[in-house]
């Protein structure tokens, strides 16, 4: 008997090694910045009918014909109009990093370890959407799954009328897979602010089984498309990493590659949920899901507030933590019961991991807020970071047989200084 196959919504063109990687997105409607300077999503019912910064970004005009009386869209053409111009195309292109499975027979012998086994790279361009949520001064924000920007080197975010700009990721969640992704509205035209616009965010909680819903995505990297269909199930669970604790709404619209974090509408327009993921299996028809909206807003709102980083080059900036590690392997969560995420082998003494509290034995769990599970994954994140900077680290440490989460504050250390 085959088993079912679940899988994330992606497109993937290769470019060396038959790569692939998975993408995603999502939509959500953002007020105006705070006098605290932090974001907030707002729901339909806080919503006031304004321009945003002067009108660059617009508000896509409706037909009065296609309203009924009480301001609500009358069908899927209207919605997919009223919708479209919120919606983006996202192109990932990442580094993967394999290990020869049986290592590599010789002087170094077989094995994982420092001298055993061969590390293969190669690089990947997947393909999949994401939507508008907001604006500030100086970034167009847009939200999407964390398994779109996953690994990124370069970002690229299409919008409606075809514009390409260079994309960064503002903030990801890899235990719910989502994440933010900003472009400097600086780089984008002012003929392409003019035709796009906020997404507006709706009420999930409020979804009944059998509710018309409307889905807009990237399919197959092609550009936007449209589908329609209804909420078959609420509260779905589904054995996928990032999913675990996630209750999702099942859907029957055809979803397919590329689609992943597109937009999950409502028959008034507004946002309900975020394409994620389908089904996969010979003779399985119209088993997909979607984040739902009102689970995903607030850690949205979390990572919208995330500092921009680039990845920094000046040499003597780079930054660097002072310890040794290895990755815990899912055999060893498994058999031993230890926690996900990098075993610290050794602290160097007179590092700045030292000097935080770090120990031998500590498992690494998170960077800065930010979920890590391997040594690769928390490279890539410090190579965002400079010296000097305090962050946050959290690790789990076993105490009396059970492990404790701990959280210890860093102040990053000059790489240059340990050459």
């Amino acid at each position: 008997m085959k088993k079912k196959t679940l899988v994330m919504l992606l497109c993937a063109g290769v470019l060396t090694a038959g790569a692939v990687a998975g993408l995603t997105g999502f939509t959500d409607r953002e007020d105006d910045q705070k006098g605290s300077g932090e974001y907030t999503l707002l729901s339909m019912a806080d919503e006031e009918e304004t321009d945003t910064d002067g009108g660059r970004v617009s508000e896509a005009e409706v037909d009065e014909t296609d309203v009924k009386a009480d301001g609500t869209i009358t069908g899927v053409e209207d919605v997919a109009r009223e919708v479209q111009p919120a919606v983006v195309s996202i192109t990932n292109k990442s580094v993967k990093e394999v290990r020869d499975l049986f290592g590599t027979y010789g002087m170094y012998g077989f094995g994982w370890g420092d001298n055993g086994g061969r590390t293969y790279t190669y690089e990947s361009e997947s393909c999949g959407s994401g939507i508008i949520i907001g604006q500030n001064e100086n970034e167009l924000l847009i939200a999407t799954n964390y398994h779109v920007v996953e690994n990124t080197t370069e970002l690229t975010v299409g919008f409606v009328n075809d514009e390409m700009c260079q994309a960064t990721v503002k903030g990801a969640d890899d235990d719910n897979d989502l994440a933010v992704v900003s472009v400097a509205l600086s780089d984008i035209p002012d003929d392409t602010l003019s035709k796009i616009k906020v997404a507006k965010i709706g009420d999930s909680d409020d979804l009944v089984v059998g509710q018309q819903v409307v889905c807009i995505g990237n399919a197959l990297g092609y550009g936007q498309s449209v589908t329609t269909g209804i909420v078959s199930a609420l509260n779905r669970t589904i054995k996928l990493e990032g999913y675990d604790n996630t209750k999702l709404i099942q859907t029957d619209a055809a979803i397919n590659g590329g689609n992943s974090g597109g937009a999950m509408l409502d028959m008034n327009g507004h946002v309900v949920g975020i394409n994620s993921a389908k089904v996969a299996k010979a003779g399985v028809e119209g088993l997909g899901y979607a984040i739902p909206i009102s689970y995903a807003k607030p850690i949205l709102e979390e990572l919208m507030n995330k500092k921009d980083r680039t990845e920094v080059v000046d040499e003597e900036q780079s930054a660097y933590i002072g310890f040794s590690g290895e990755d815990v392997s899912d055999e060893l969560t498994y058999l031993y019961g230890i926690p996900k995420g990098i075993f610290v082998q050794e602290v160097v003494e007179g590092s700045p991991a030292e000097a935080a509290g770090m120990k031998k034995g500590d498992i690494i769990v998170a960077f800065d807020g930010e979920d890590v599970s391997s040594m690769e994954d928390l490279r890539g994140k410090l190579a965002y970071y400079a010296a000097g900077e305090e962050i946050s680290v959290t690790v789990n440490r076993e105490e009396e047989g059970e492990y404790e989460e701990t959280k210890l504050k860093v102040t990053l250390g000059a790489a240059e200084e340990t050459q």
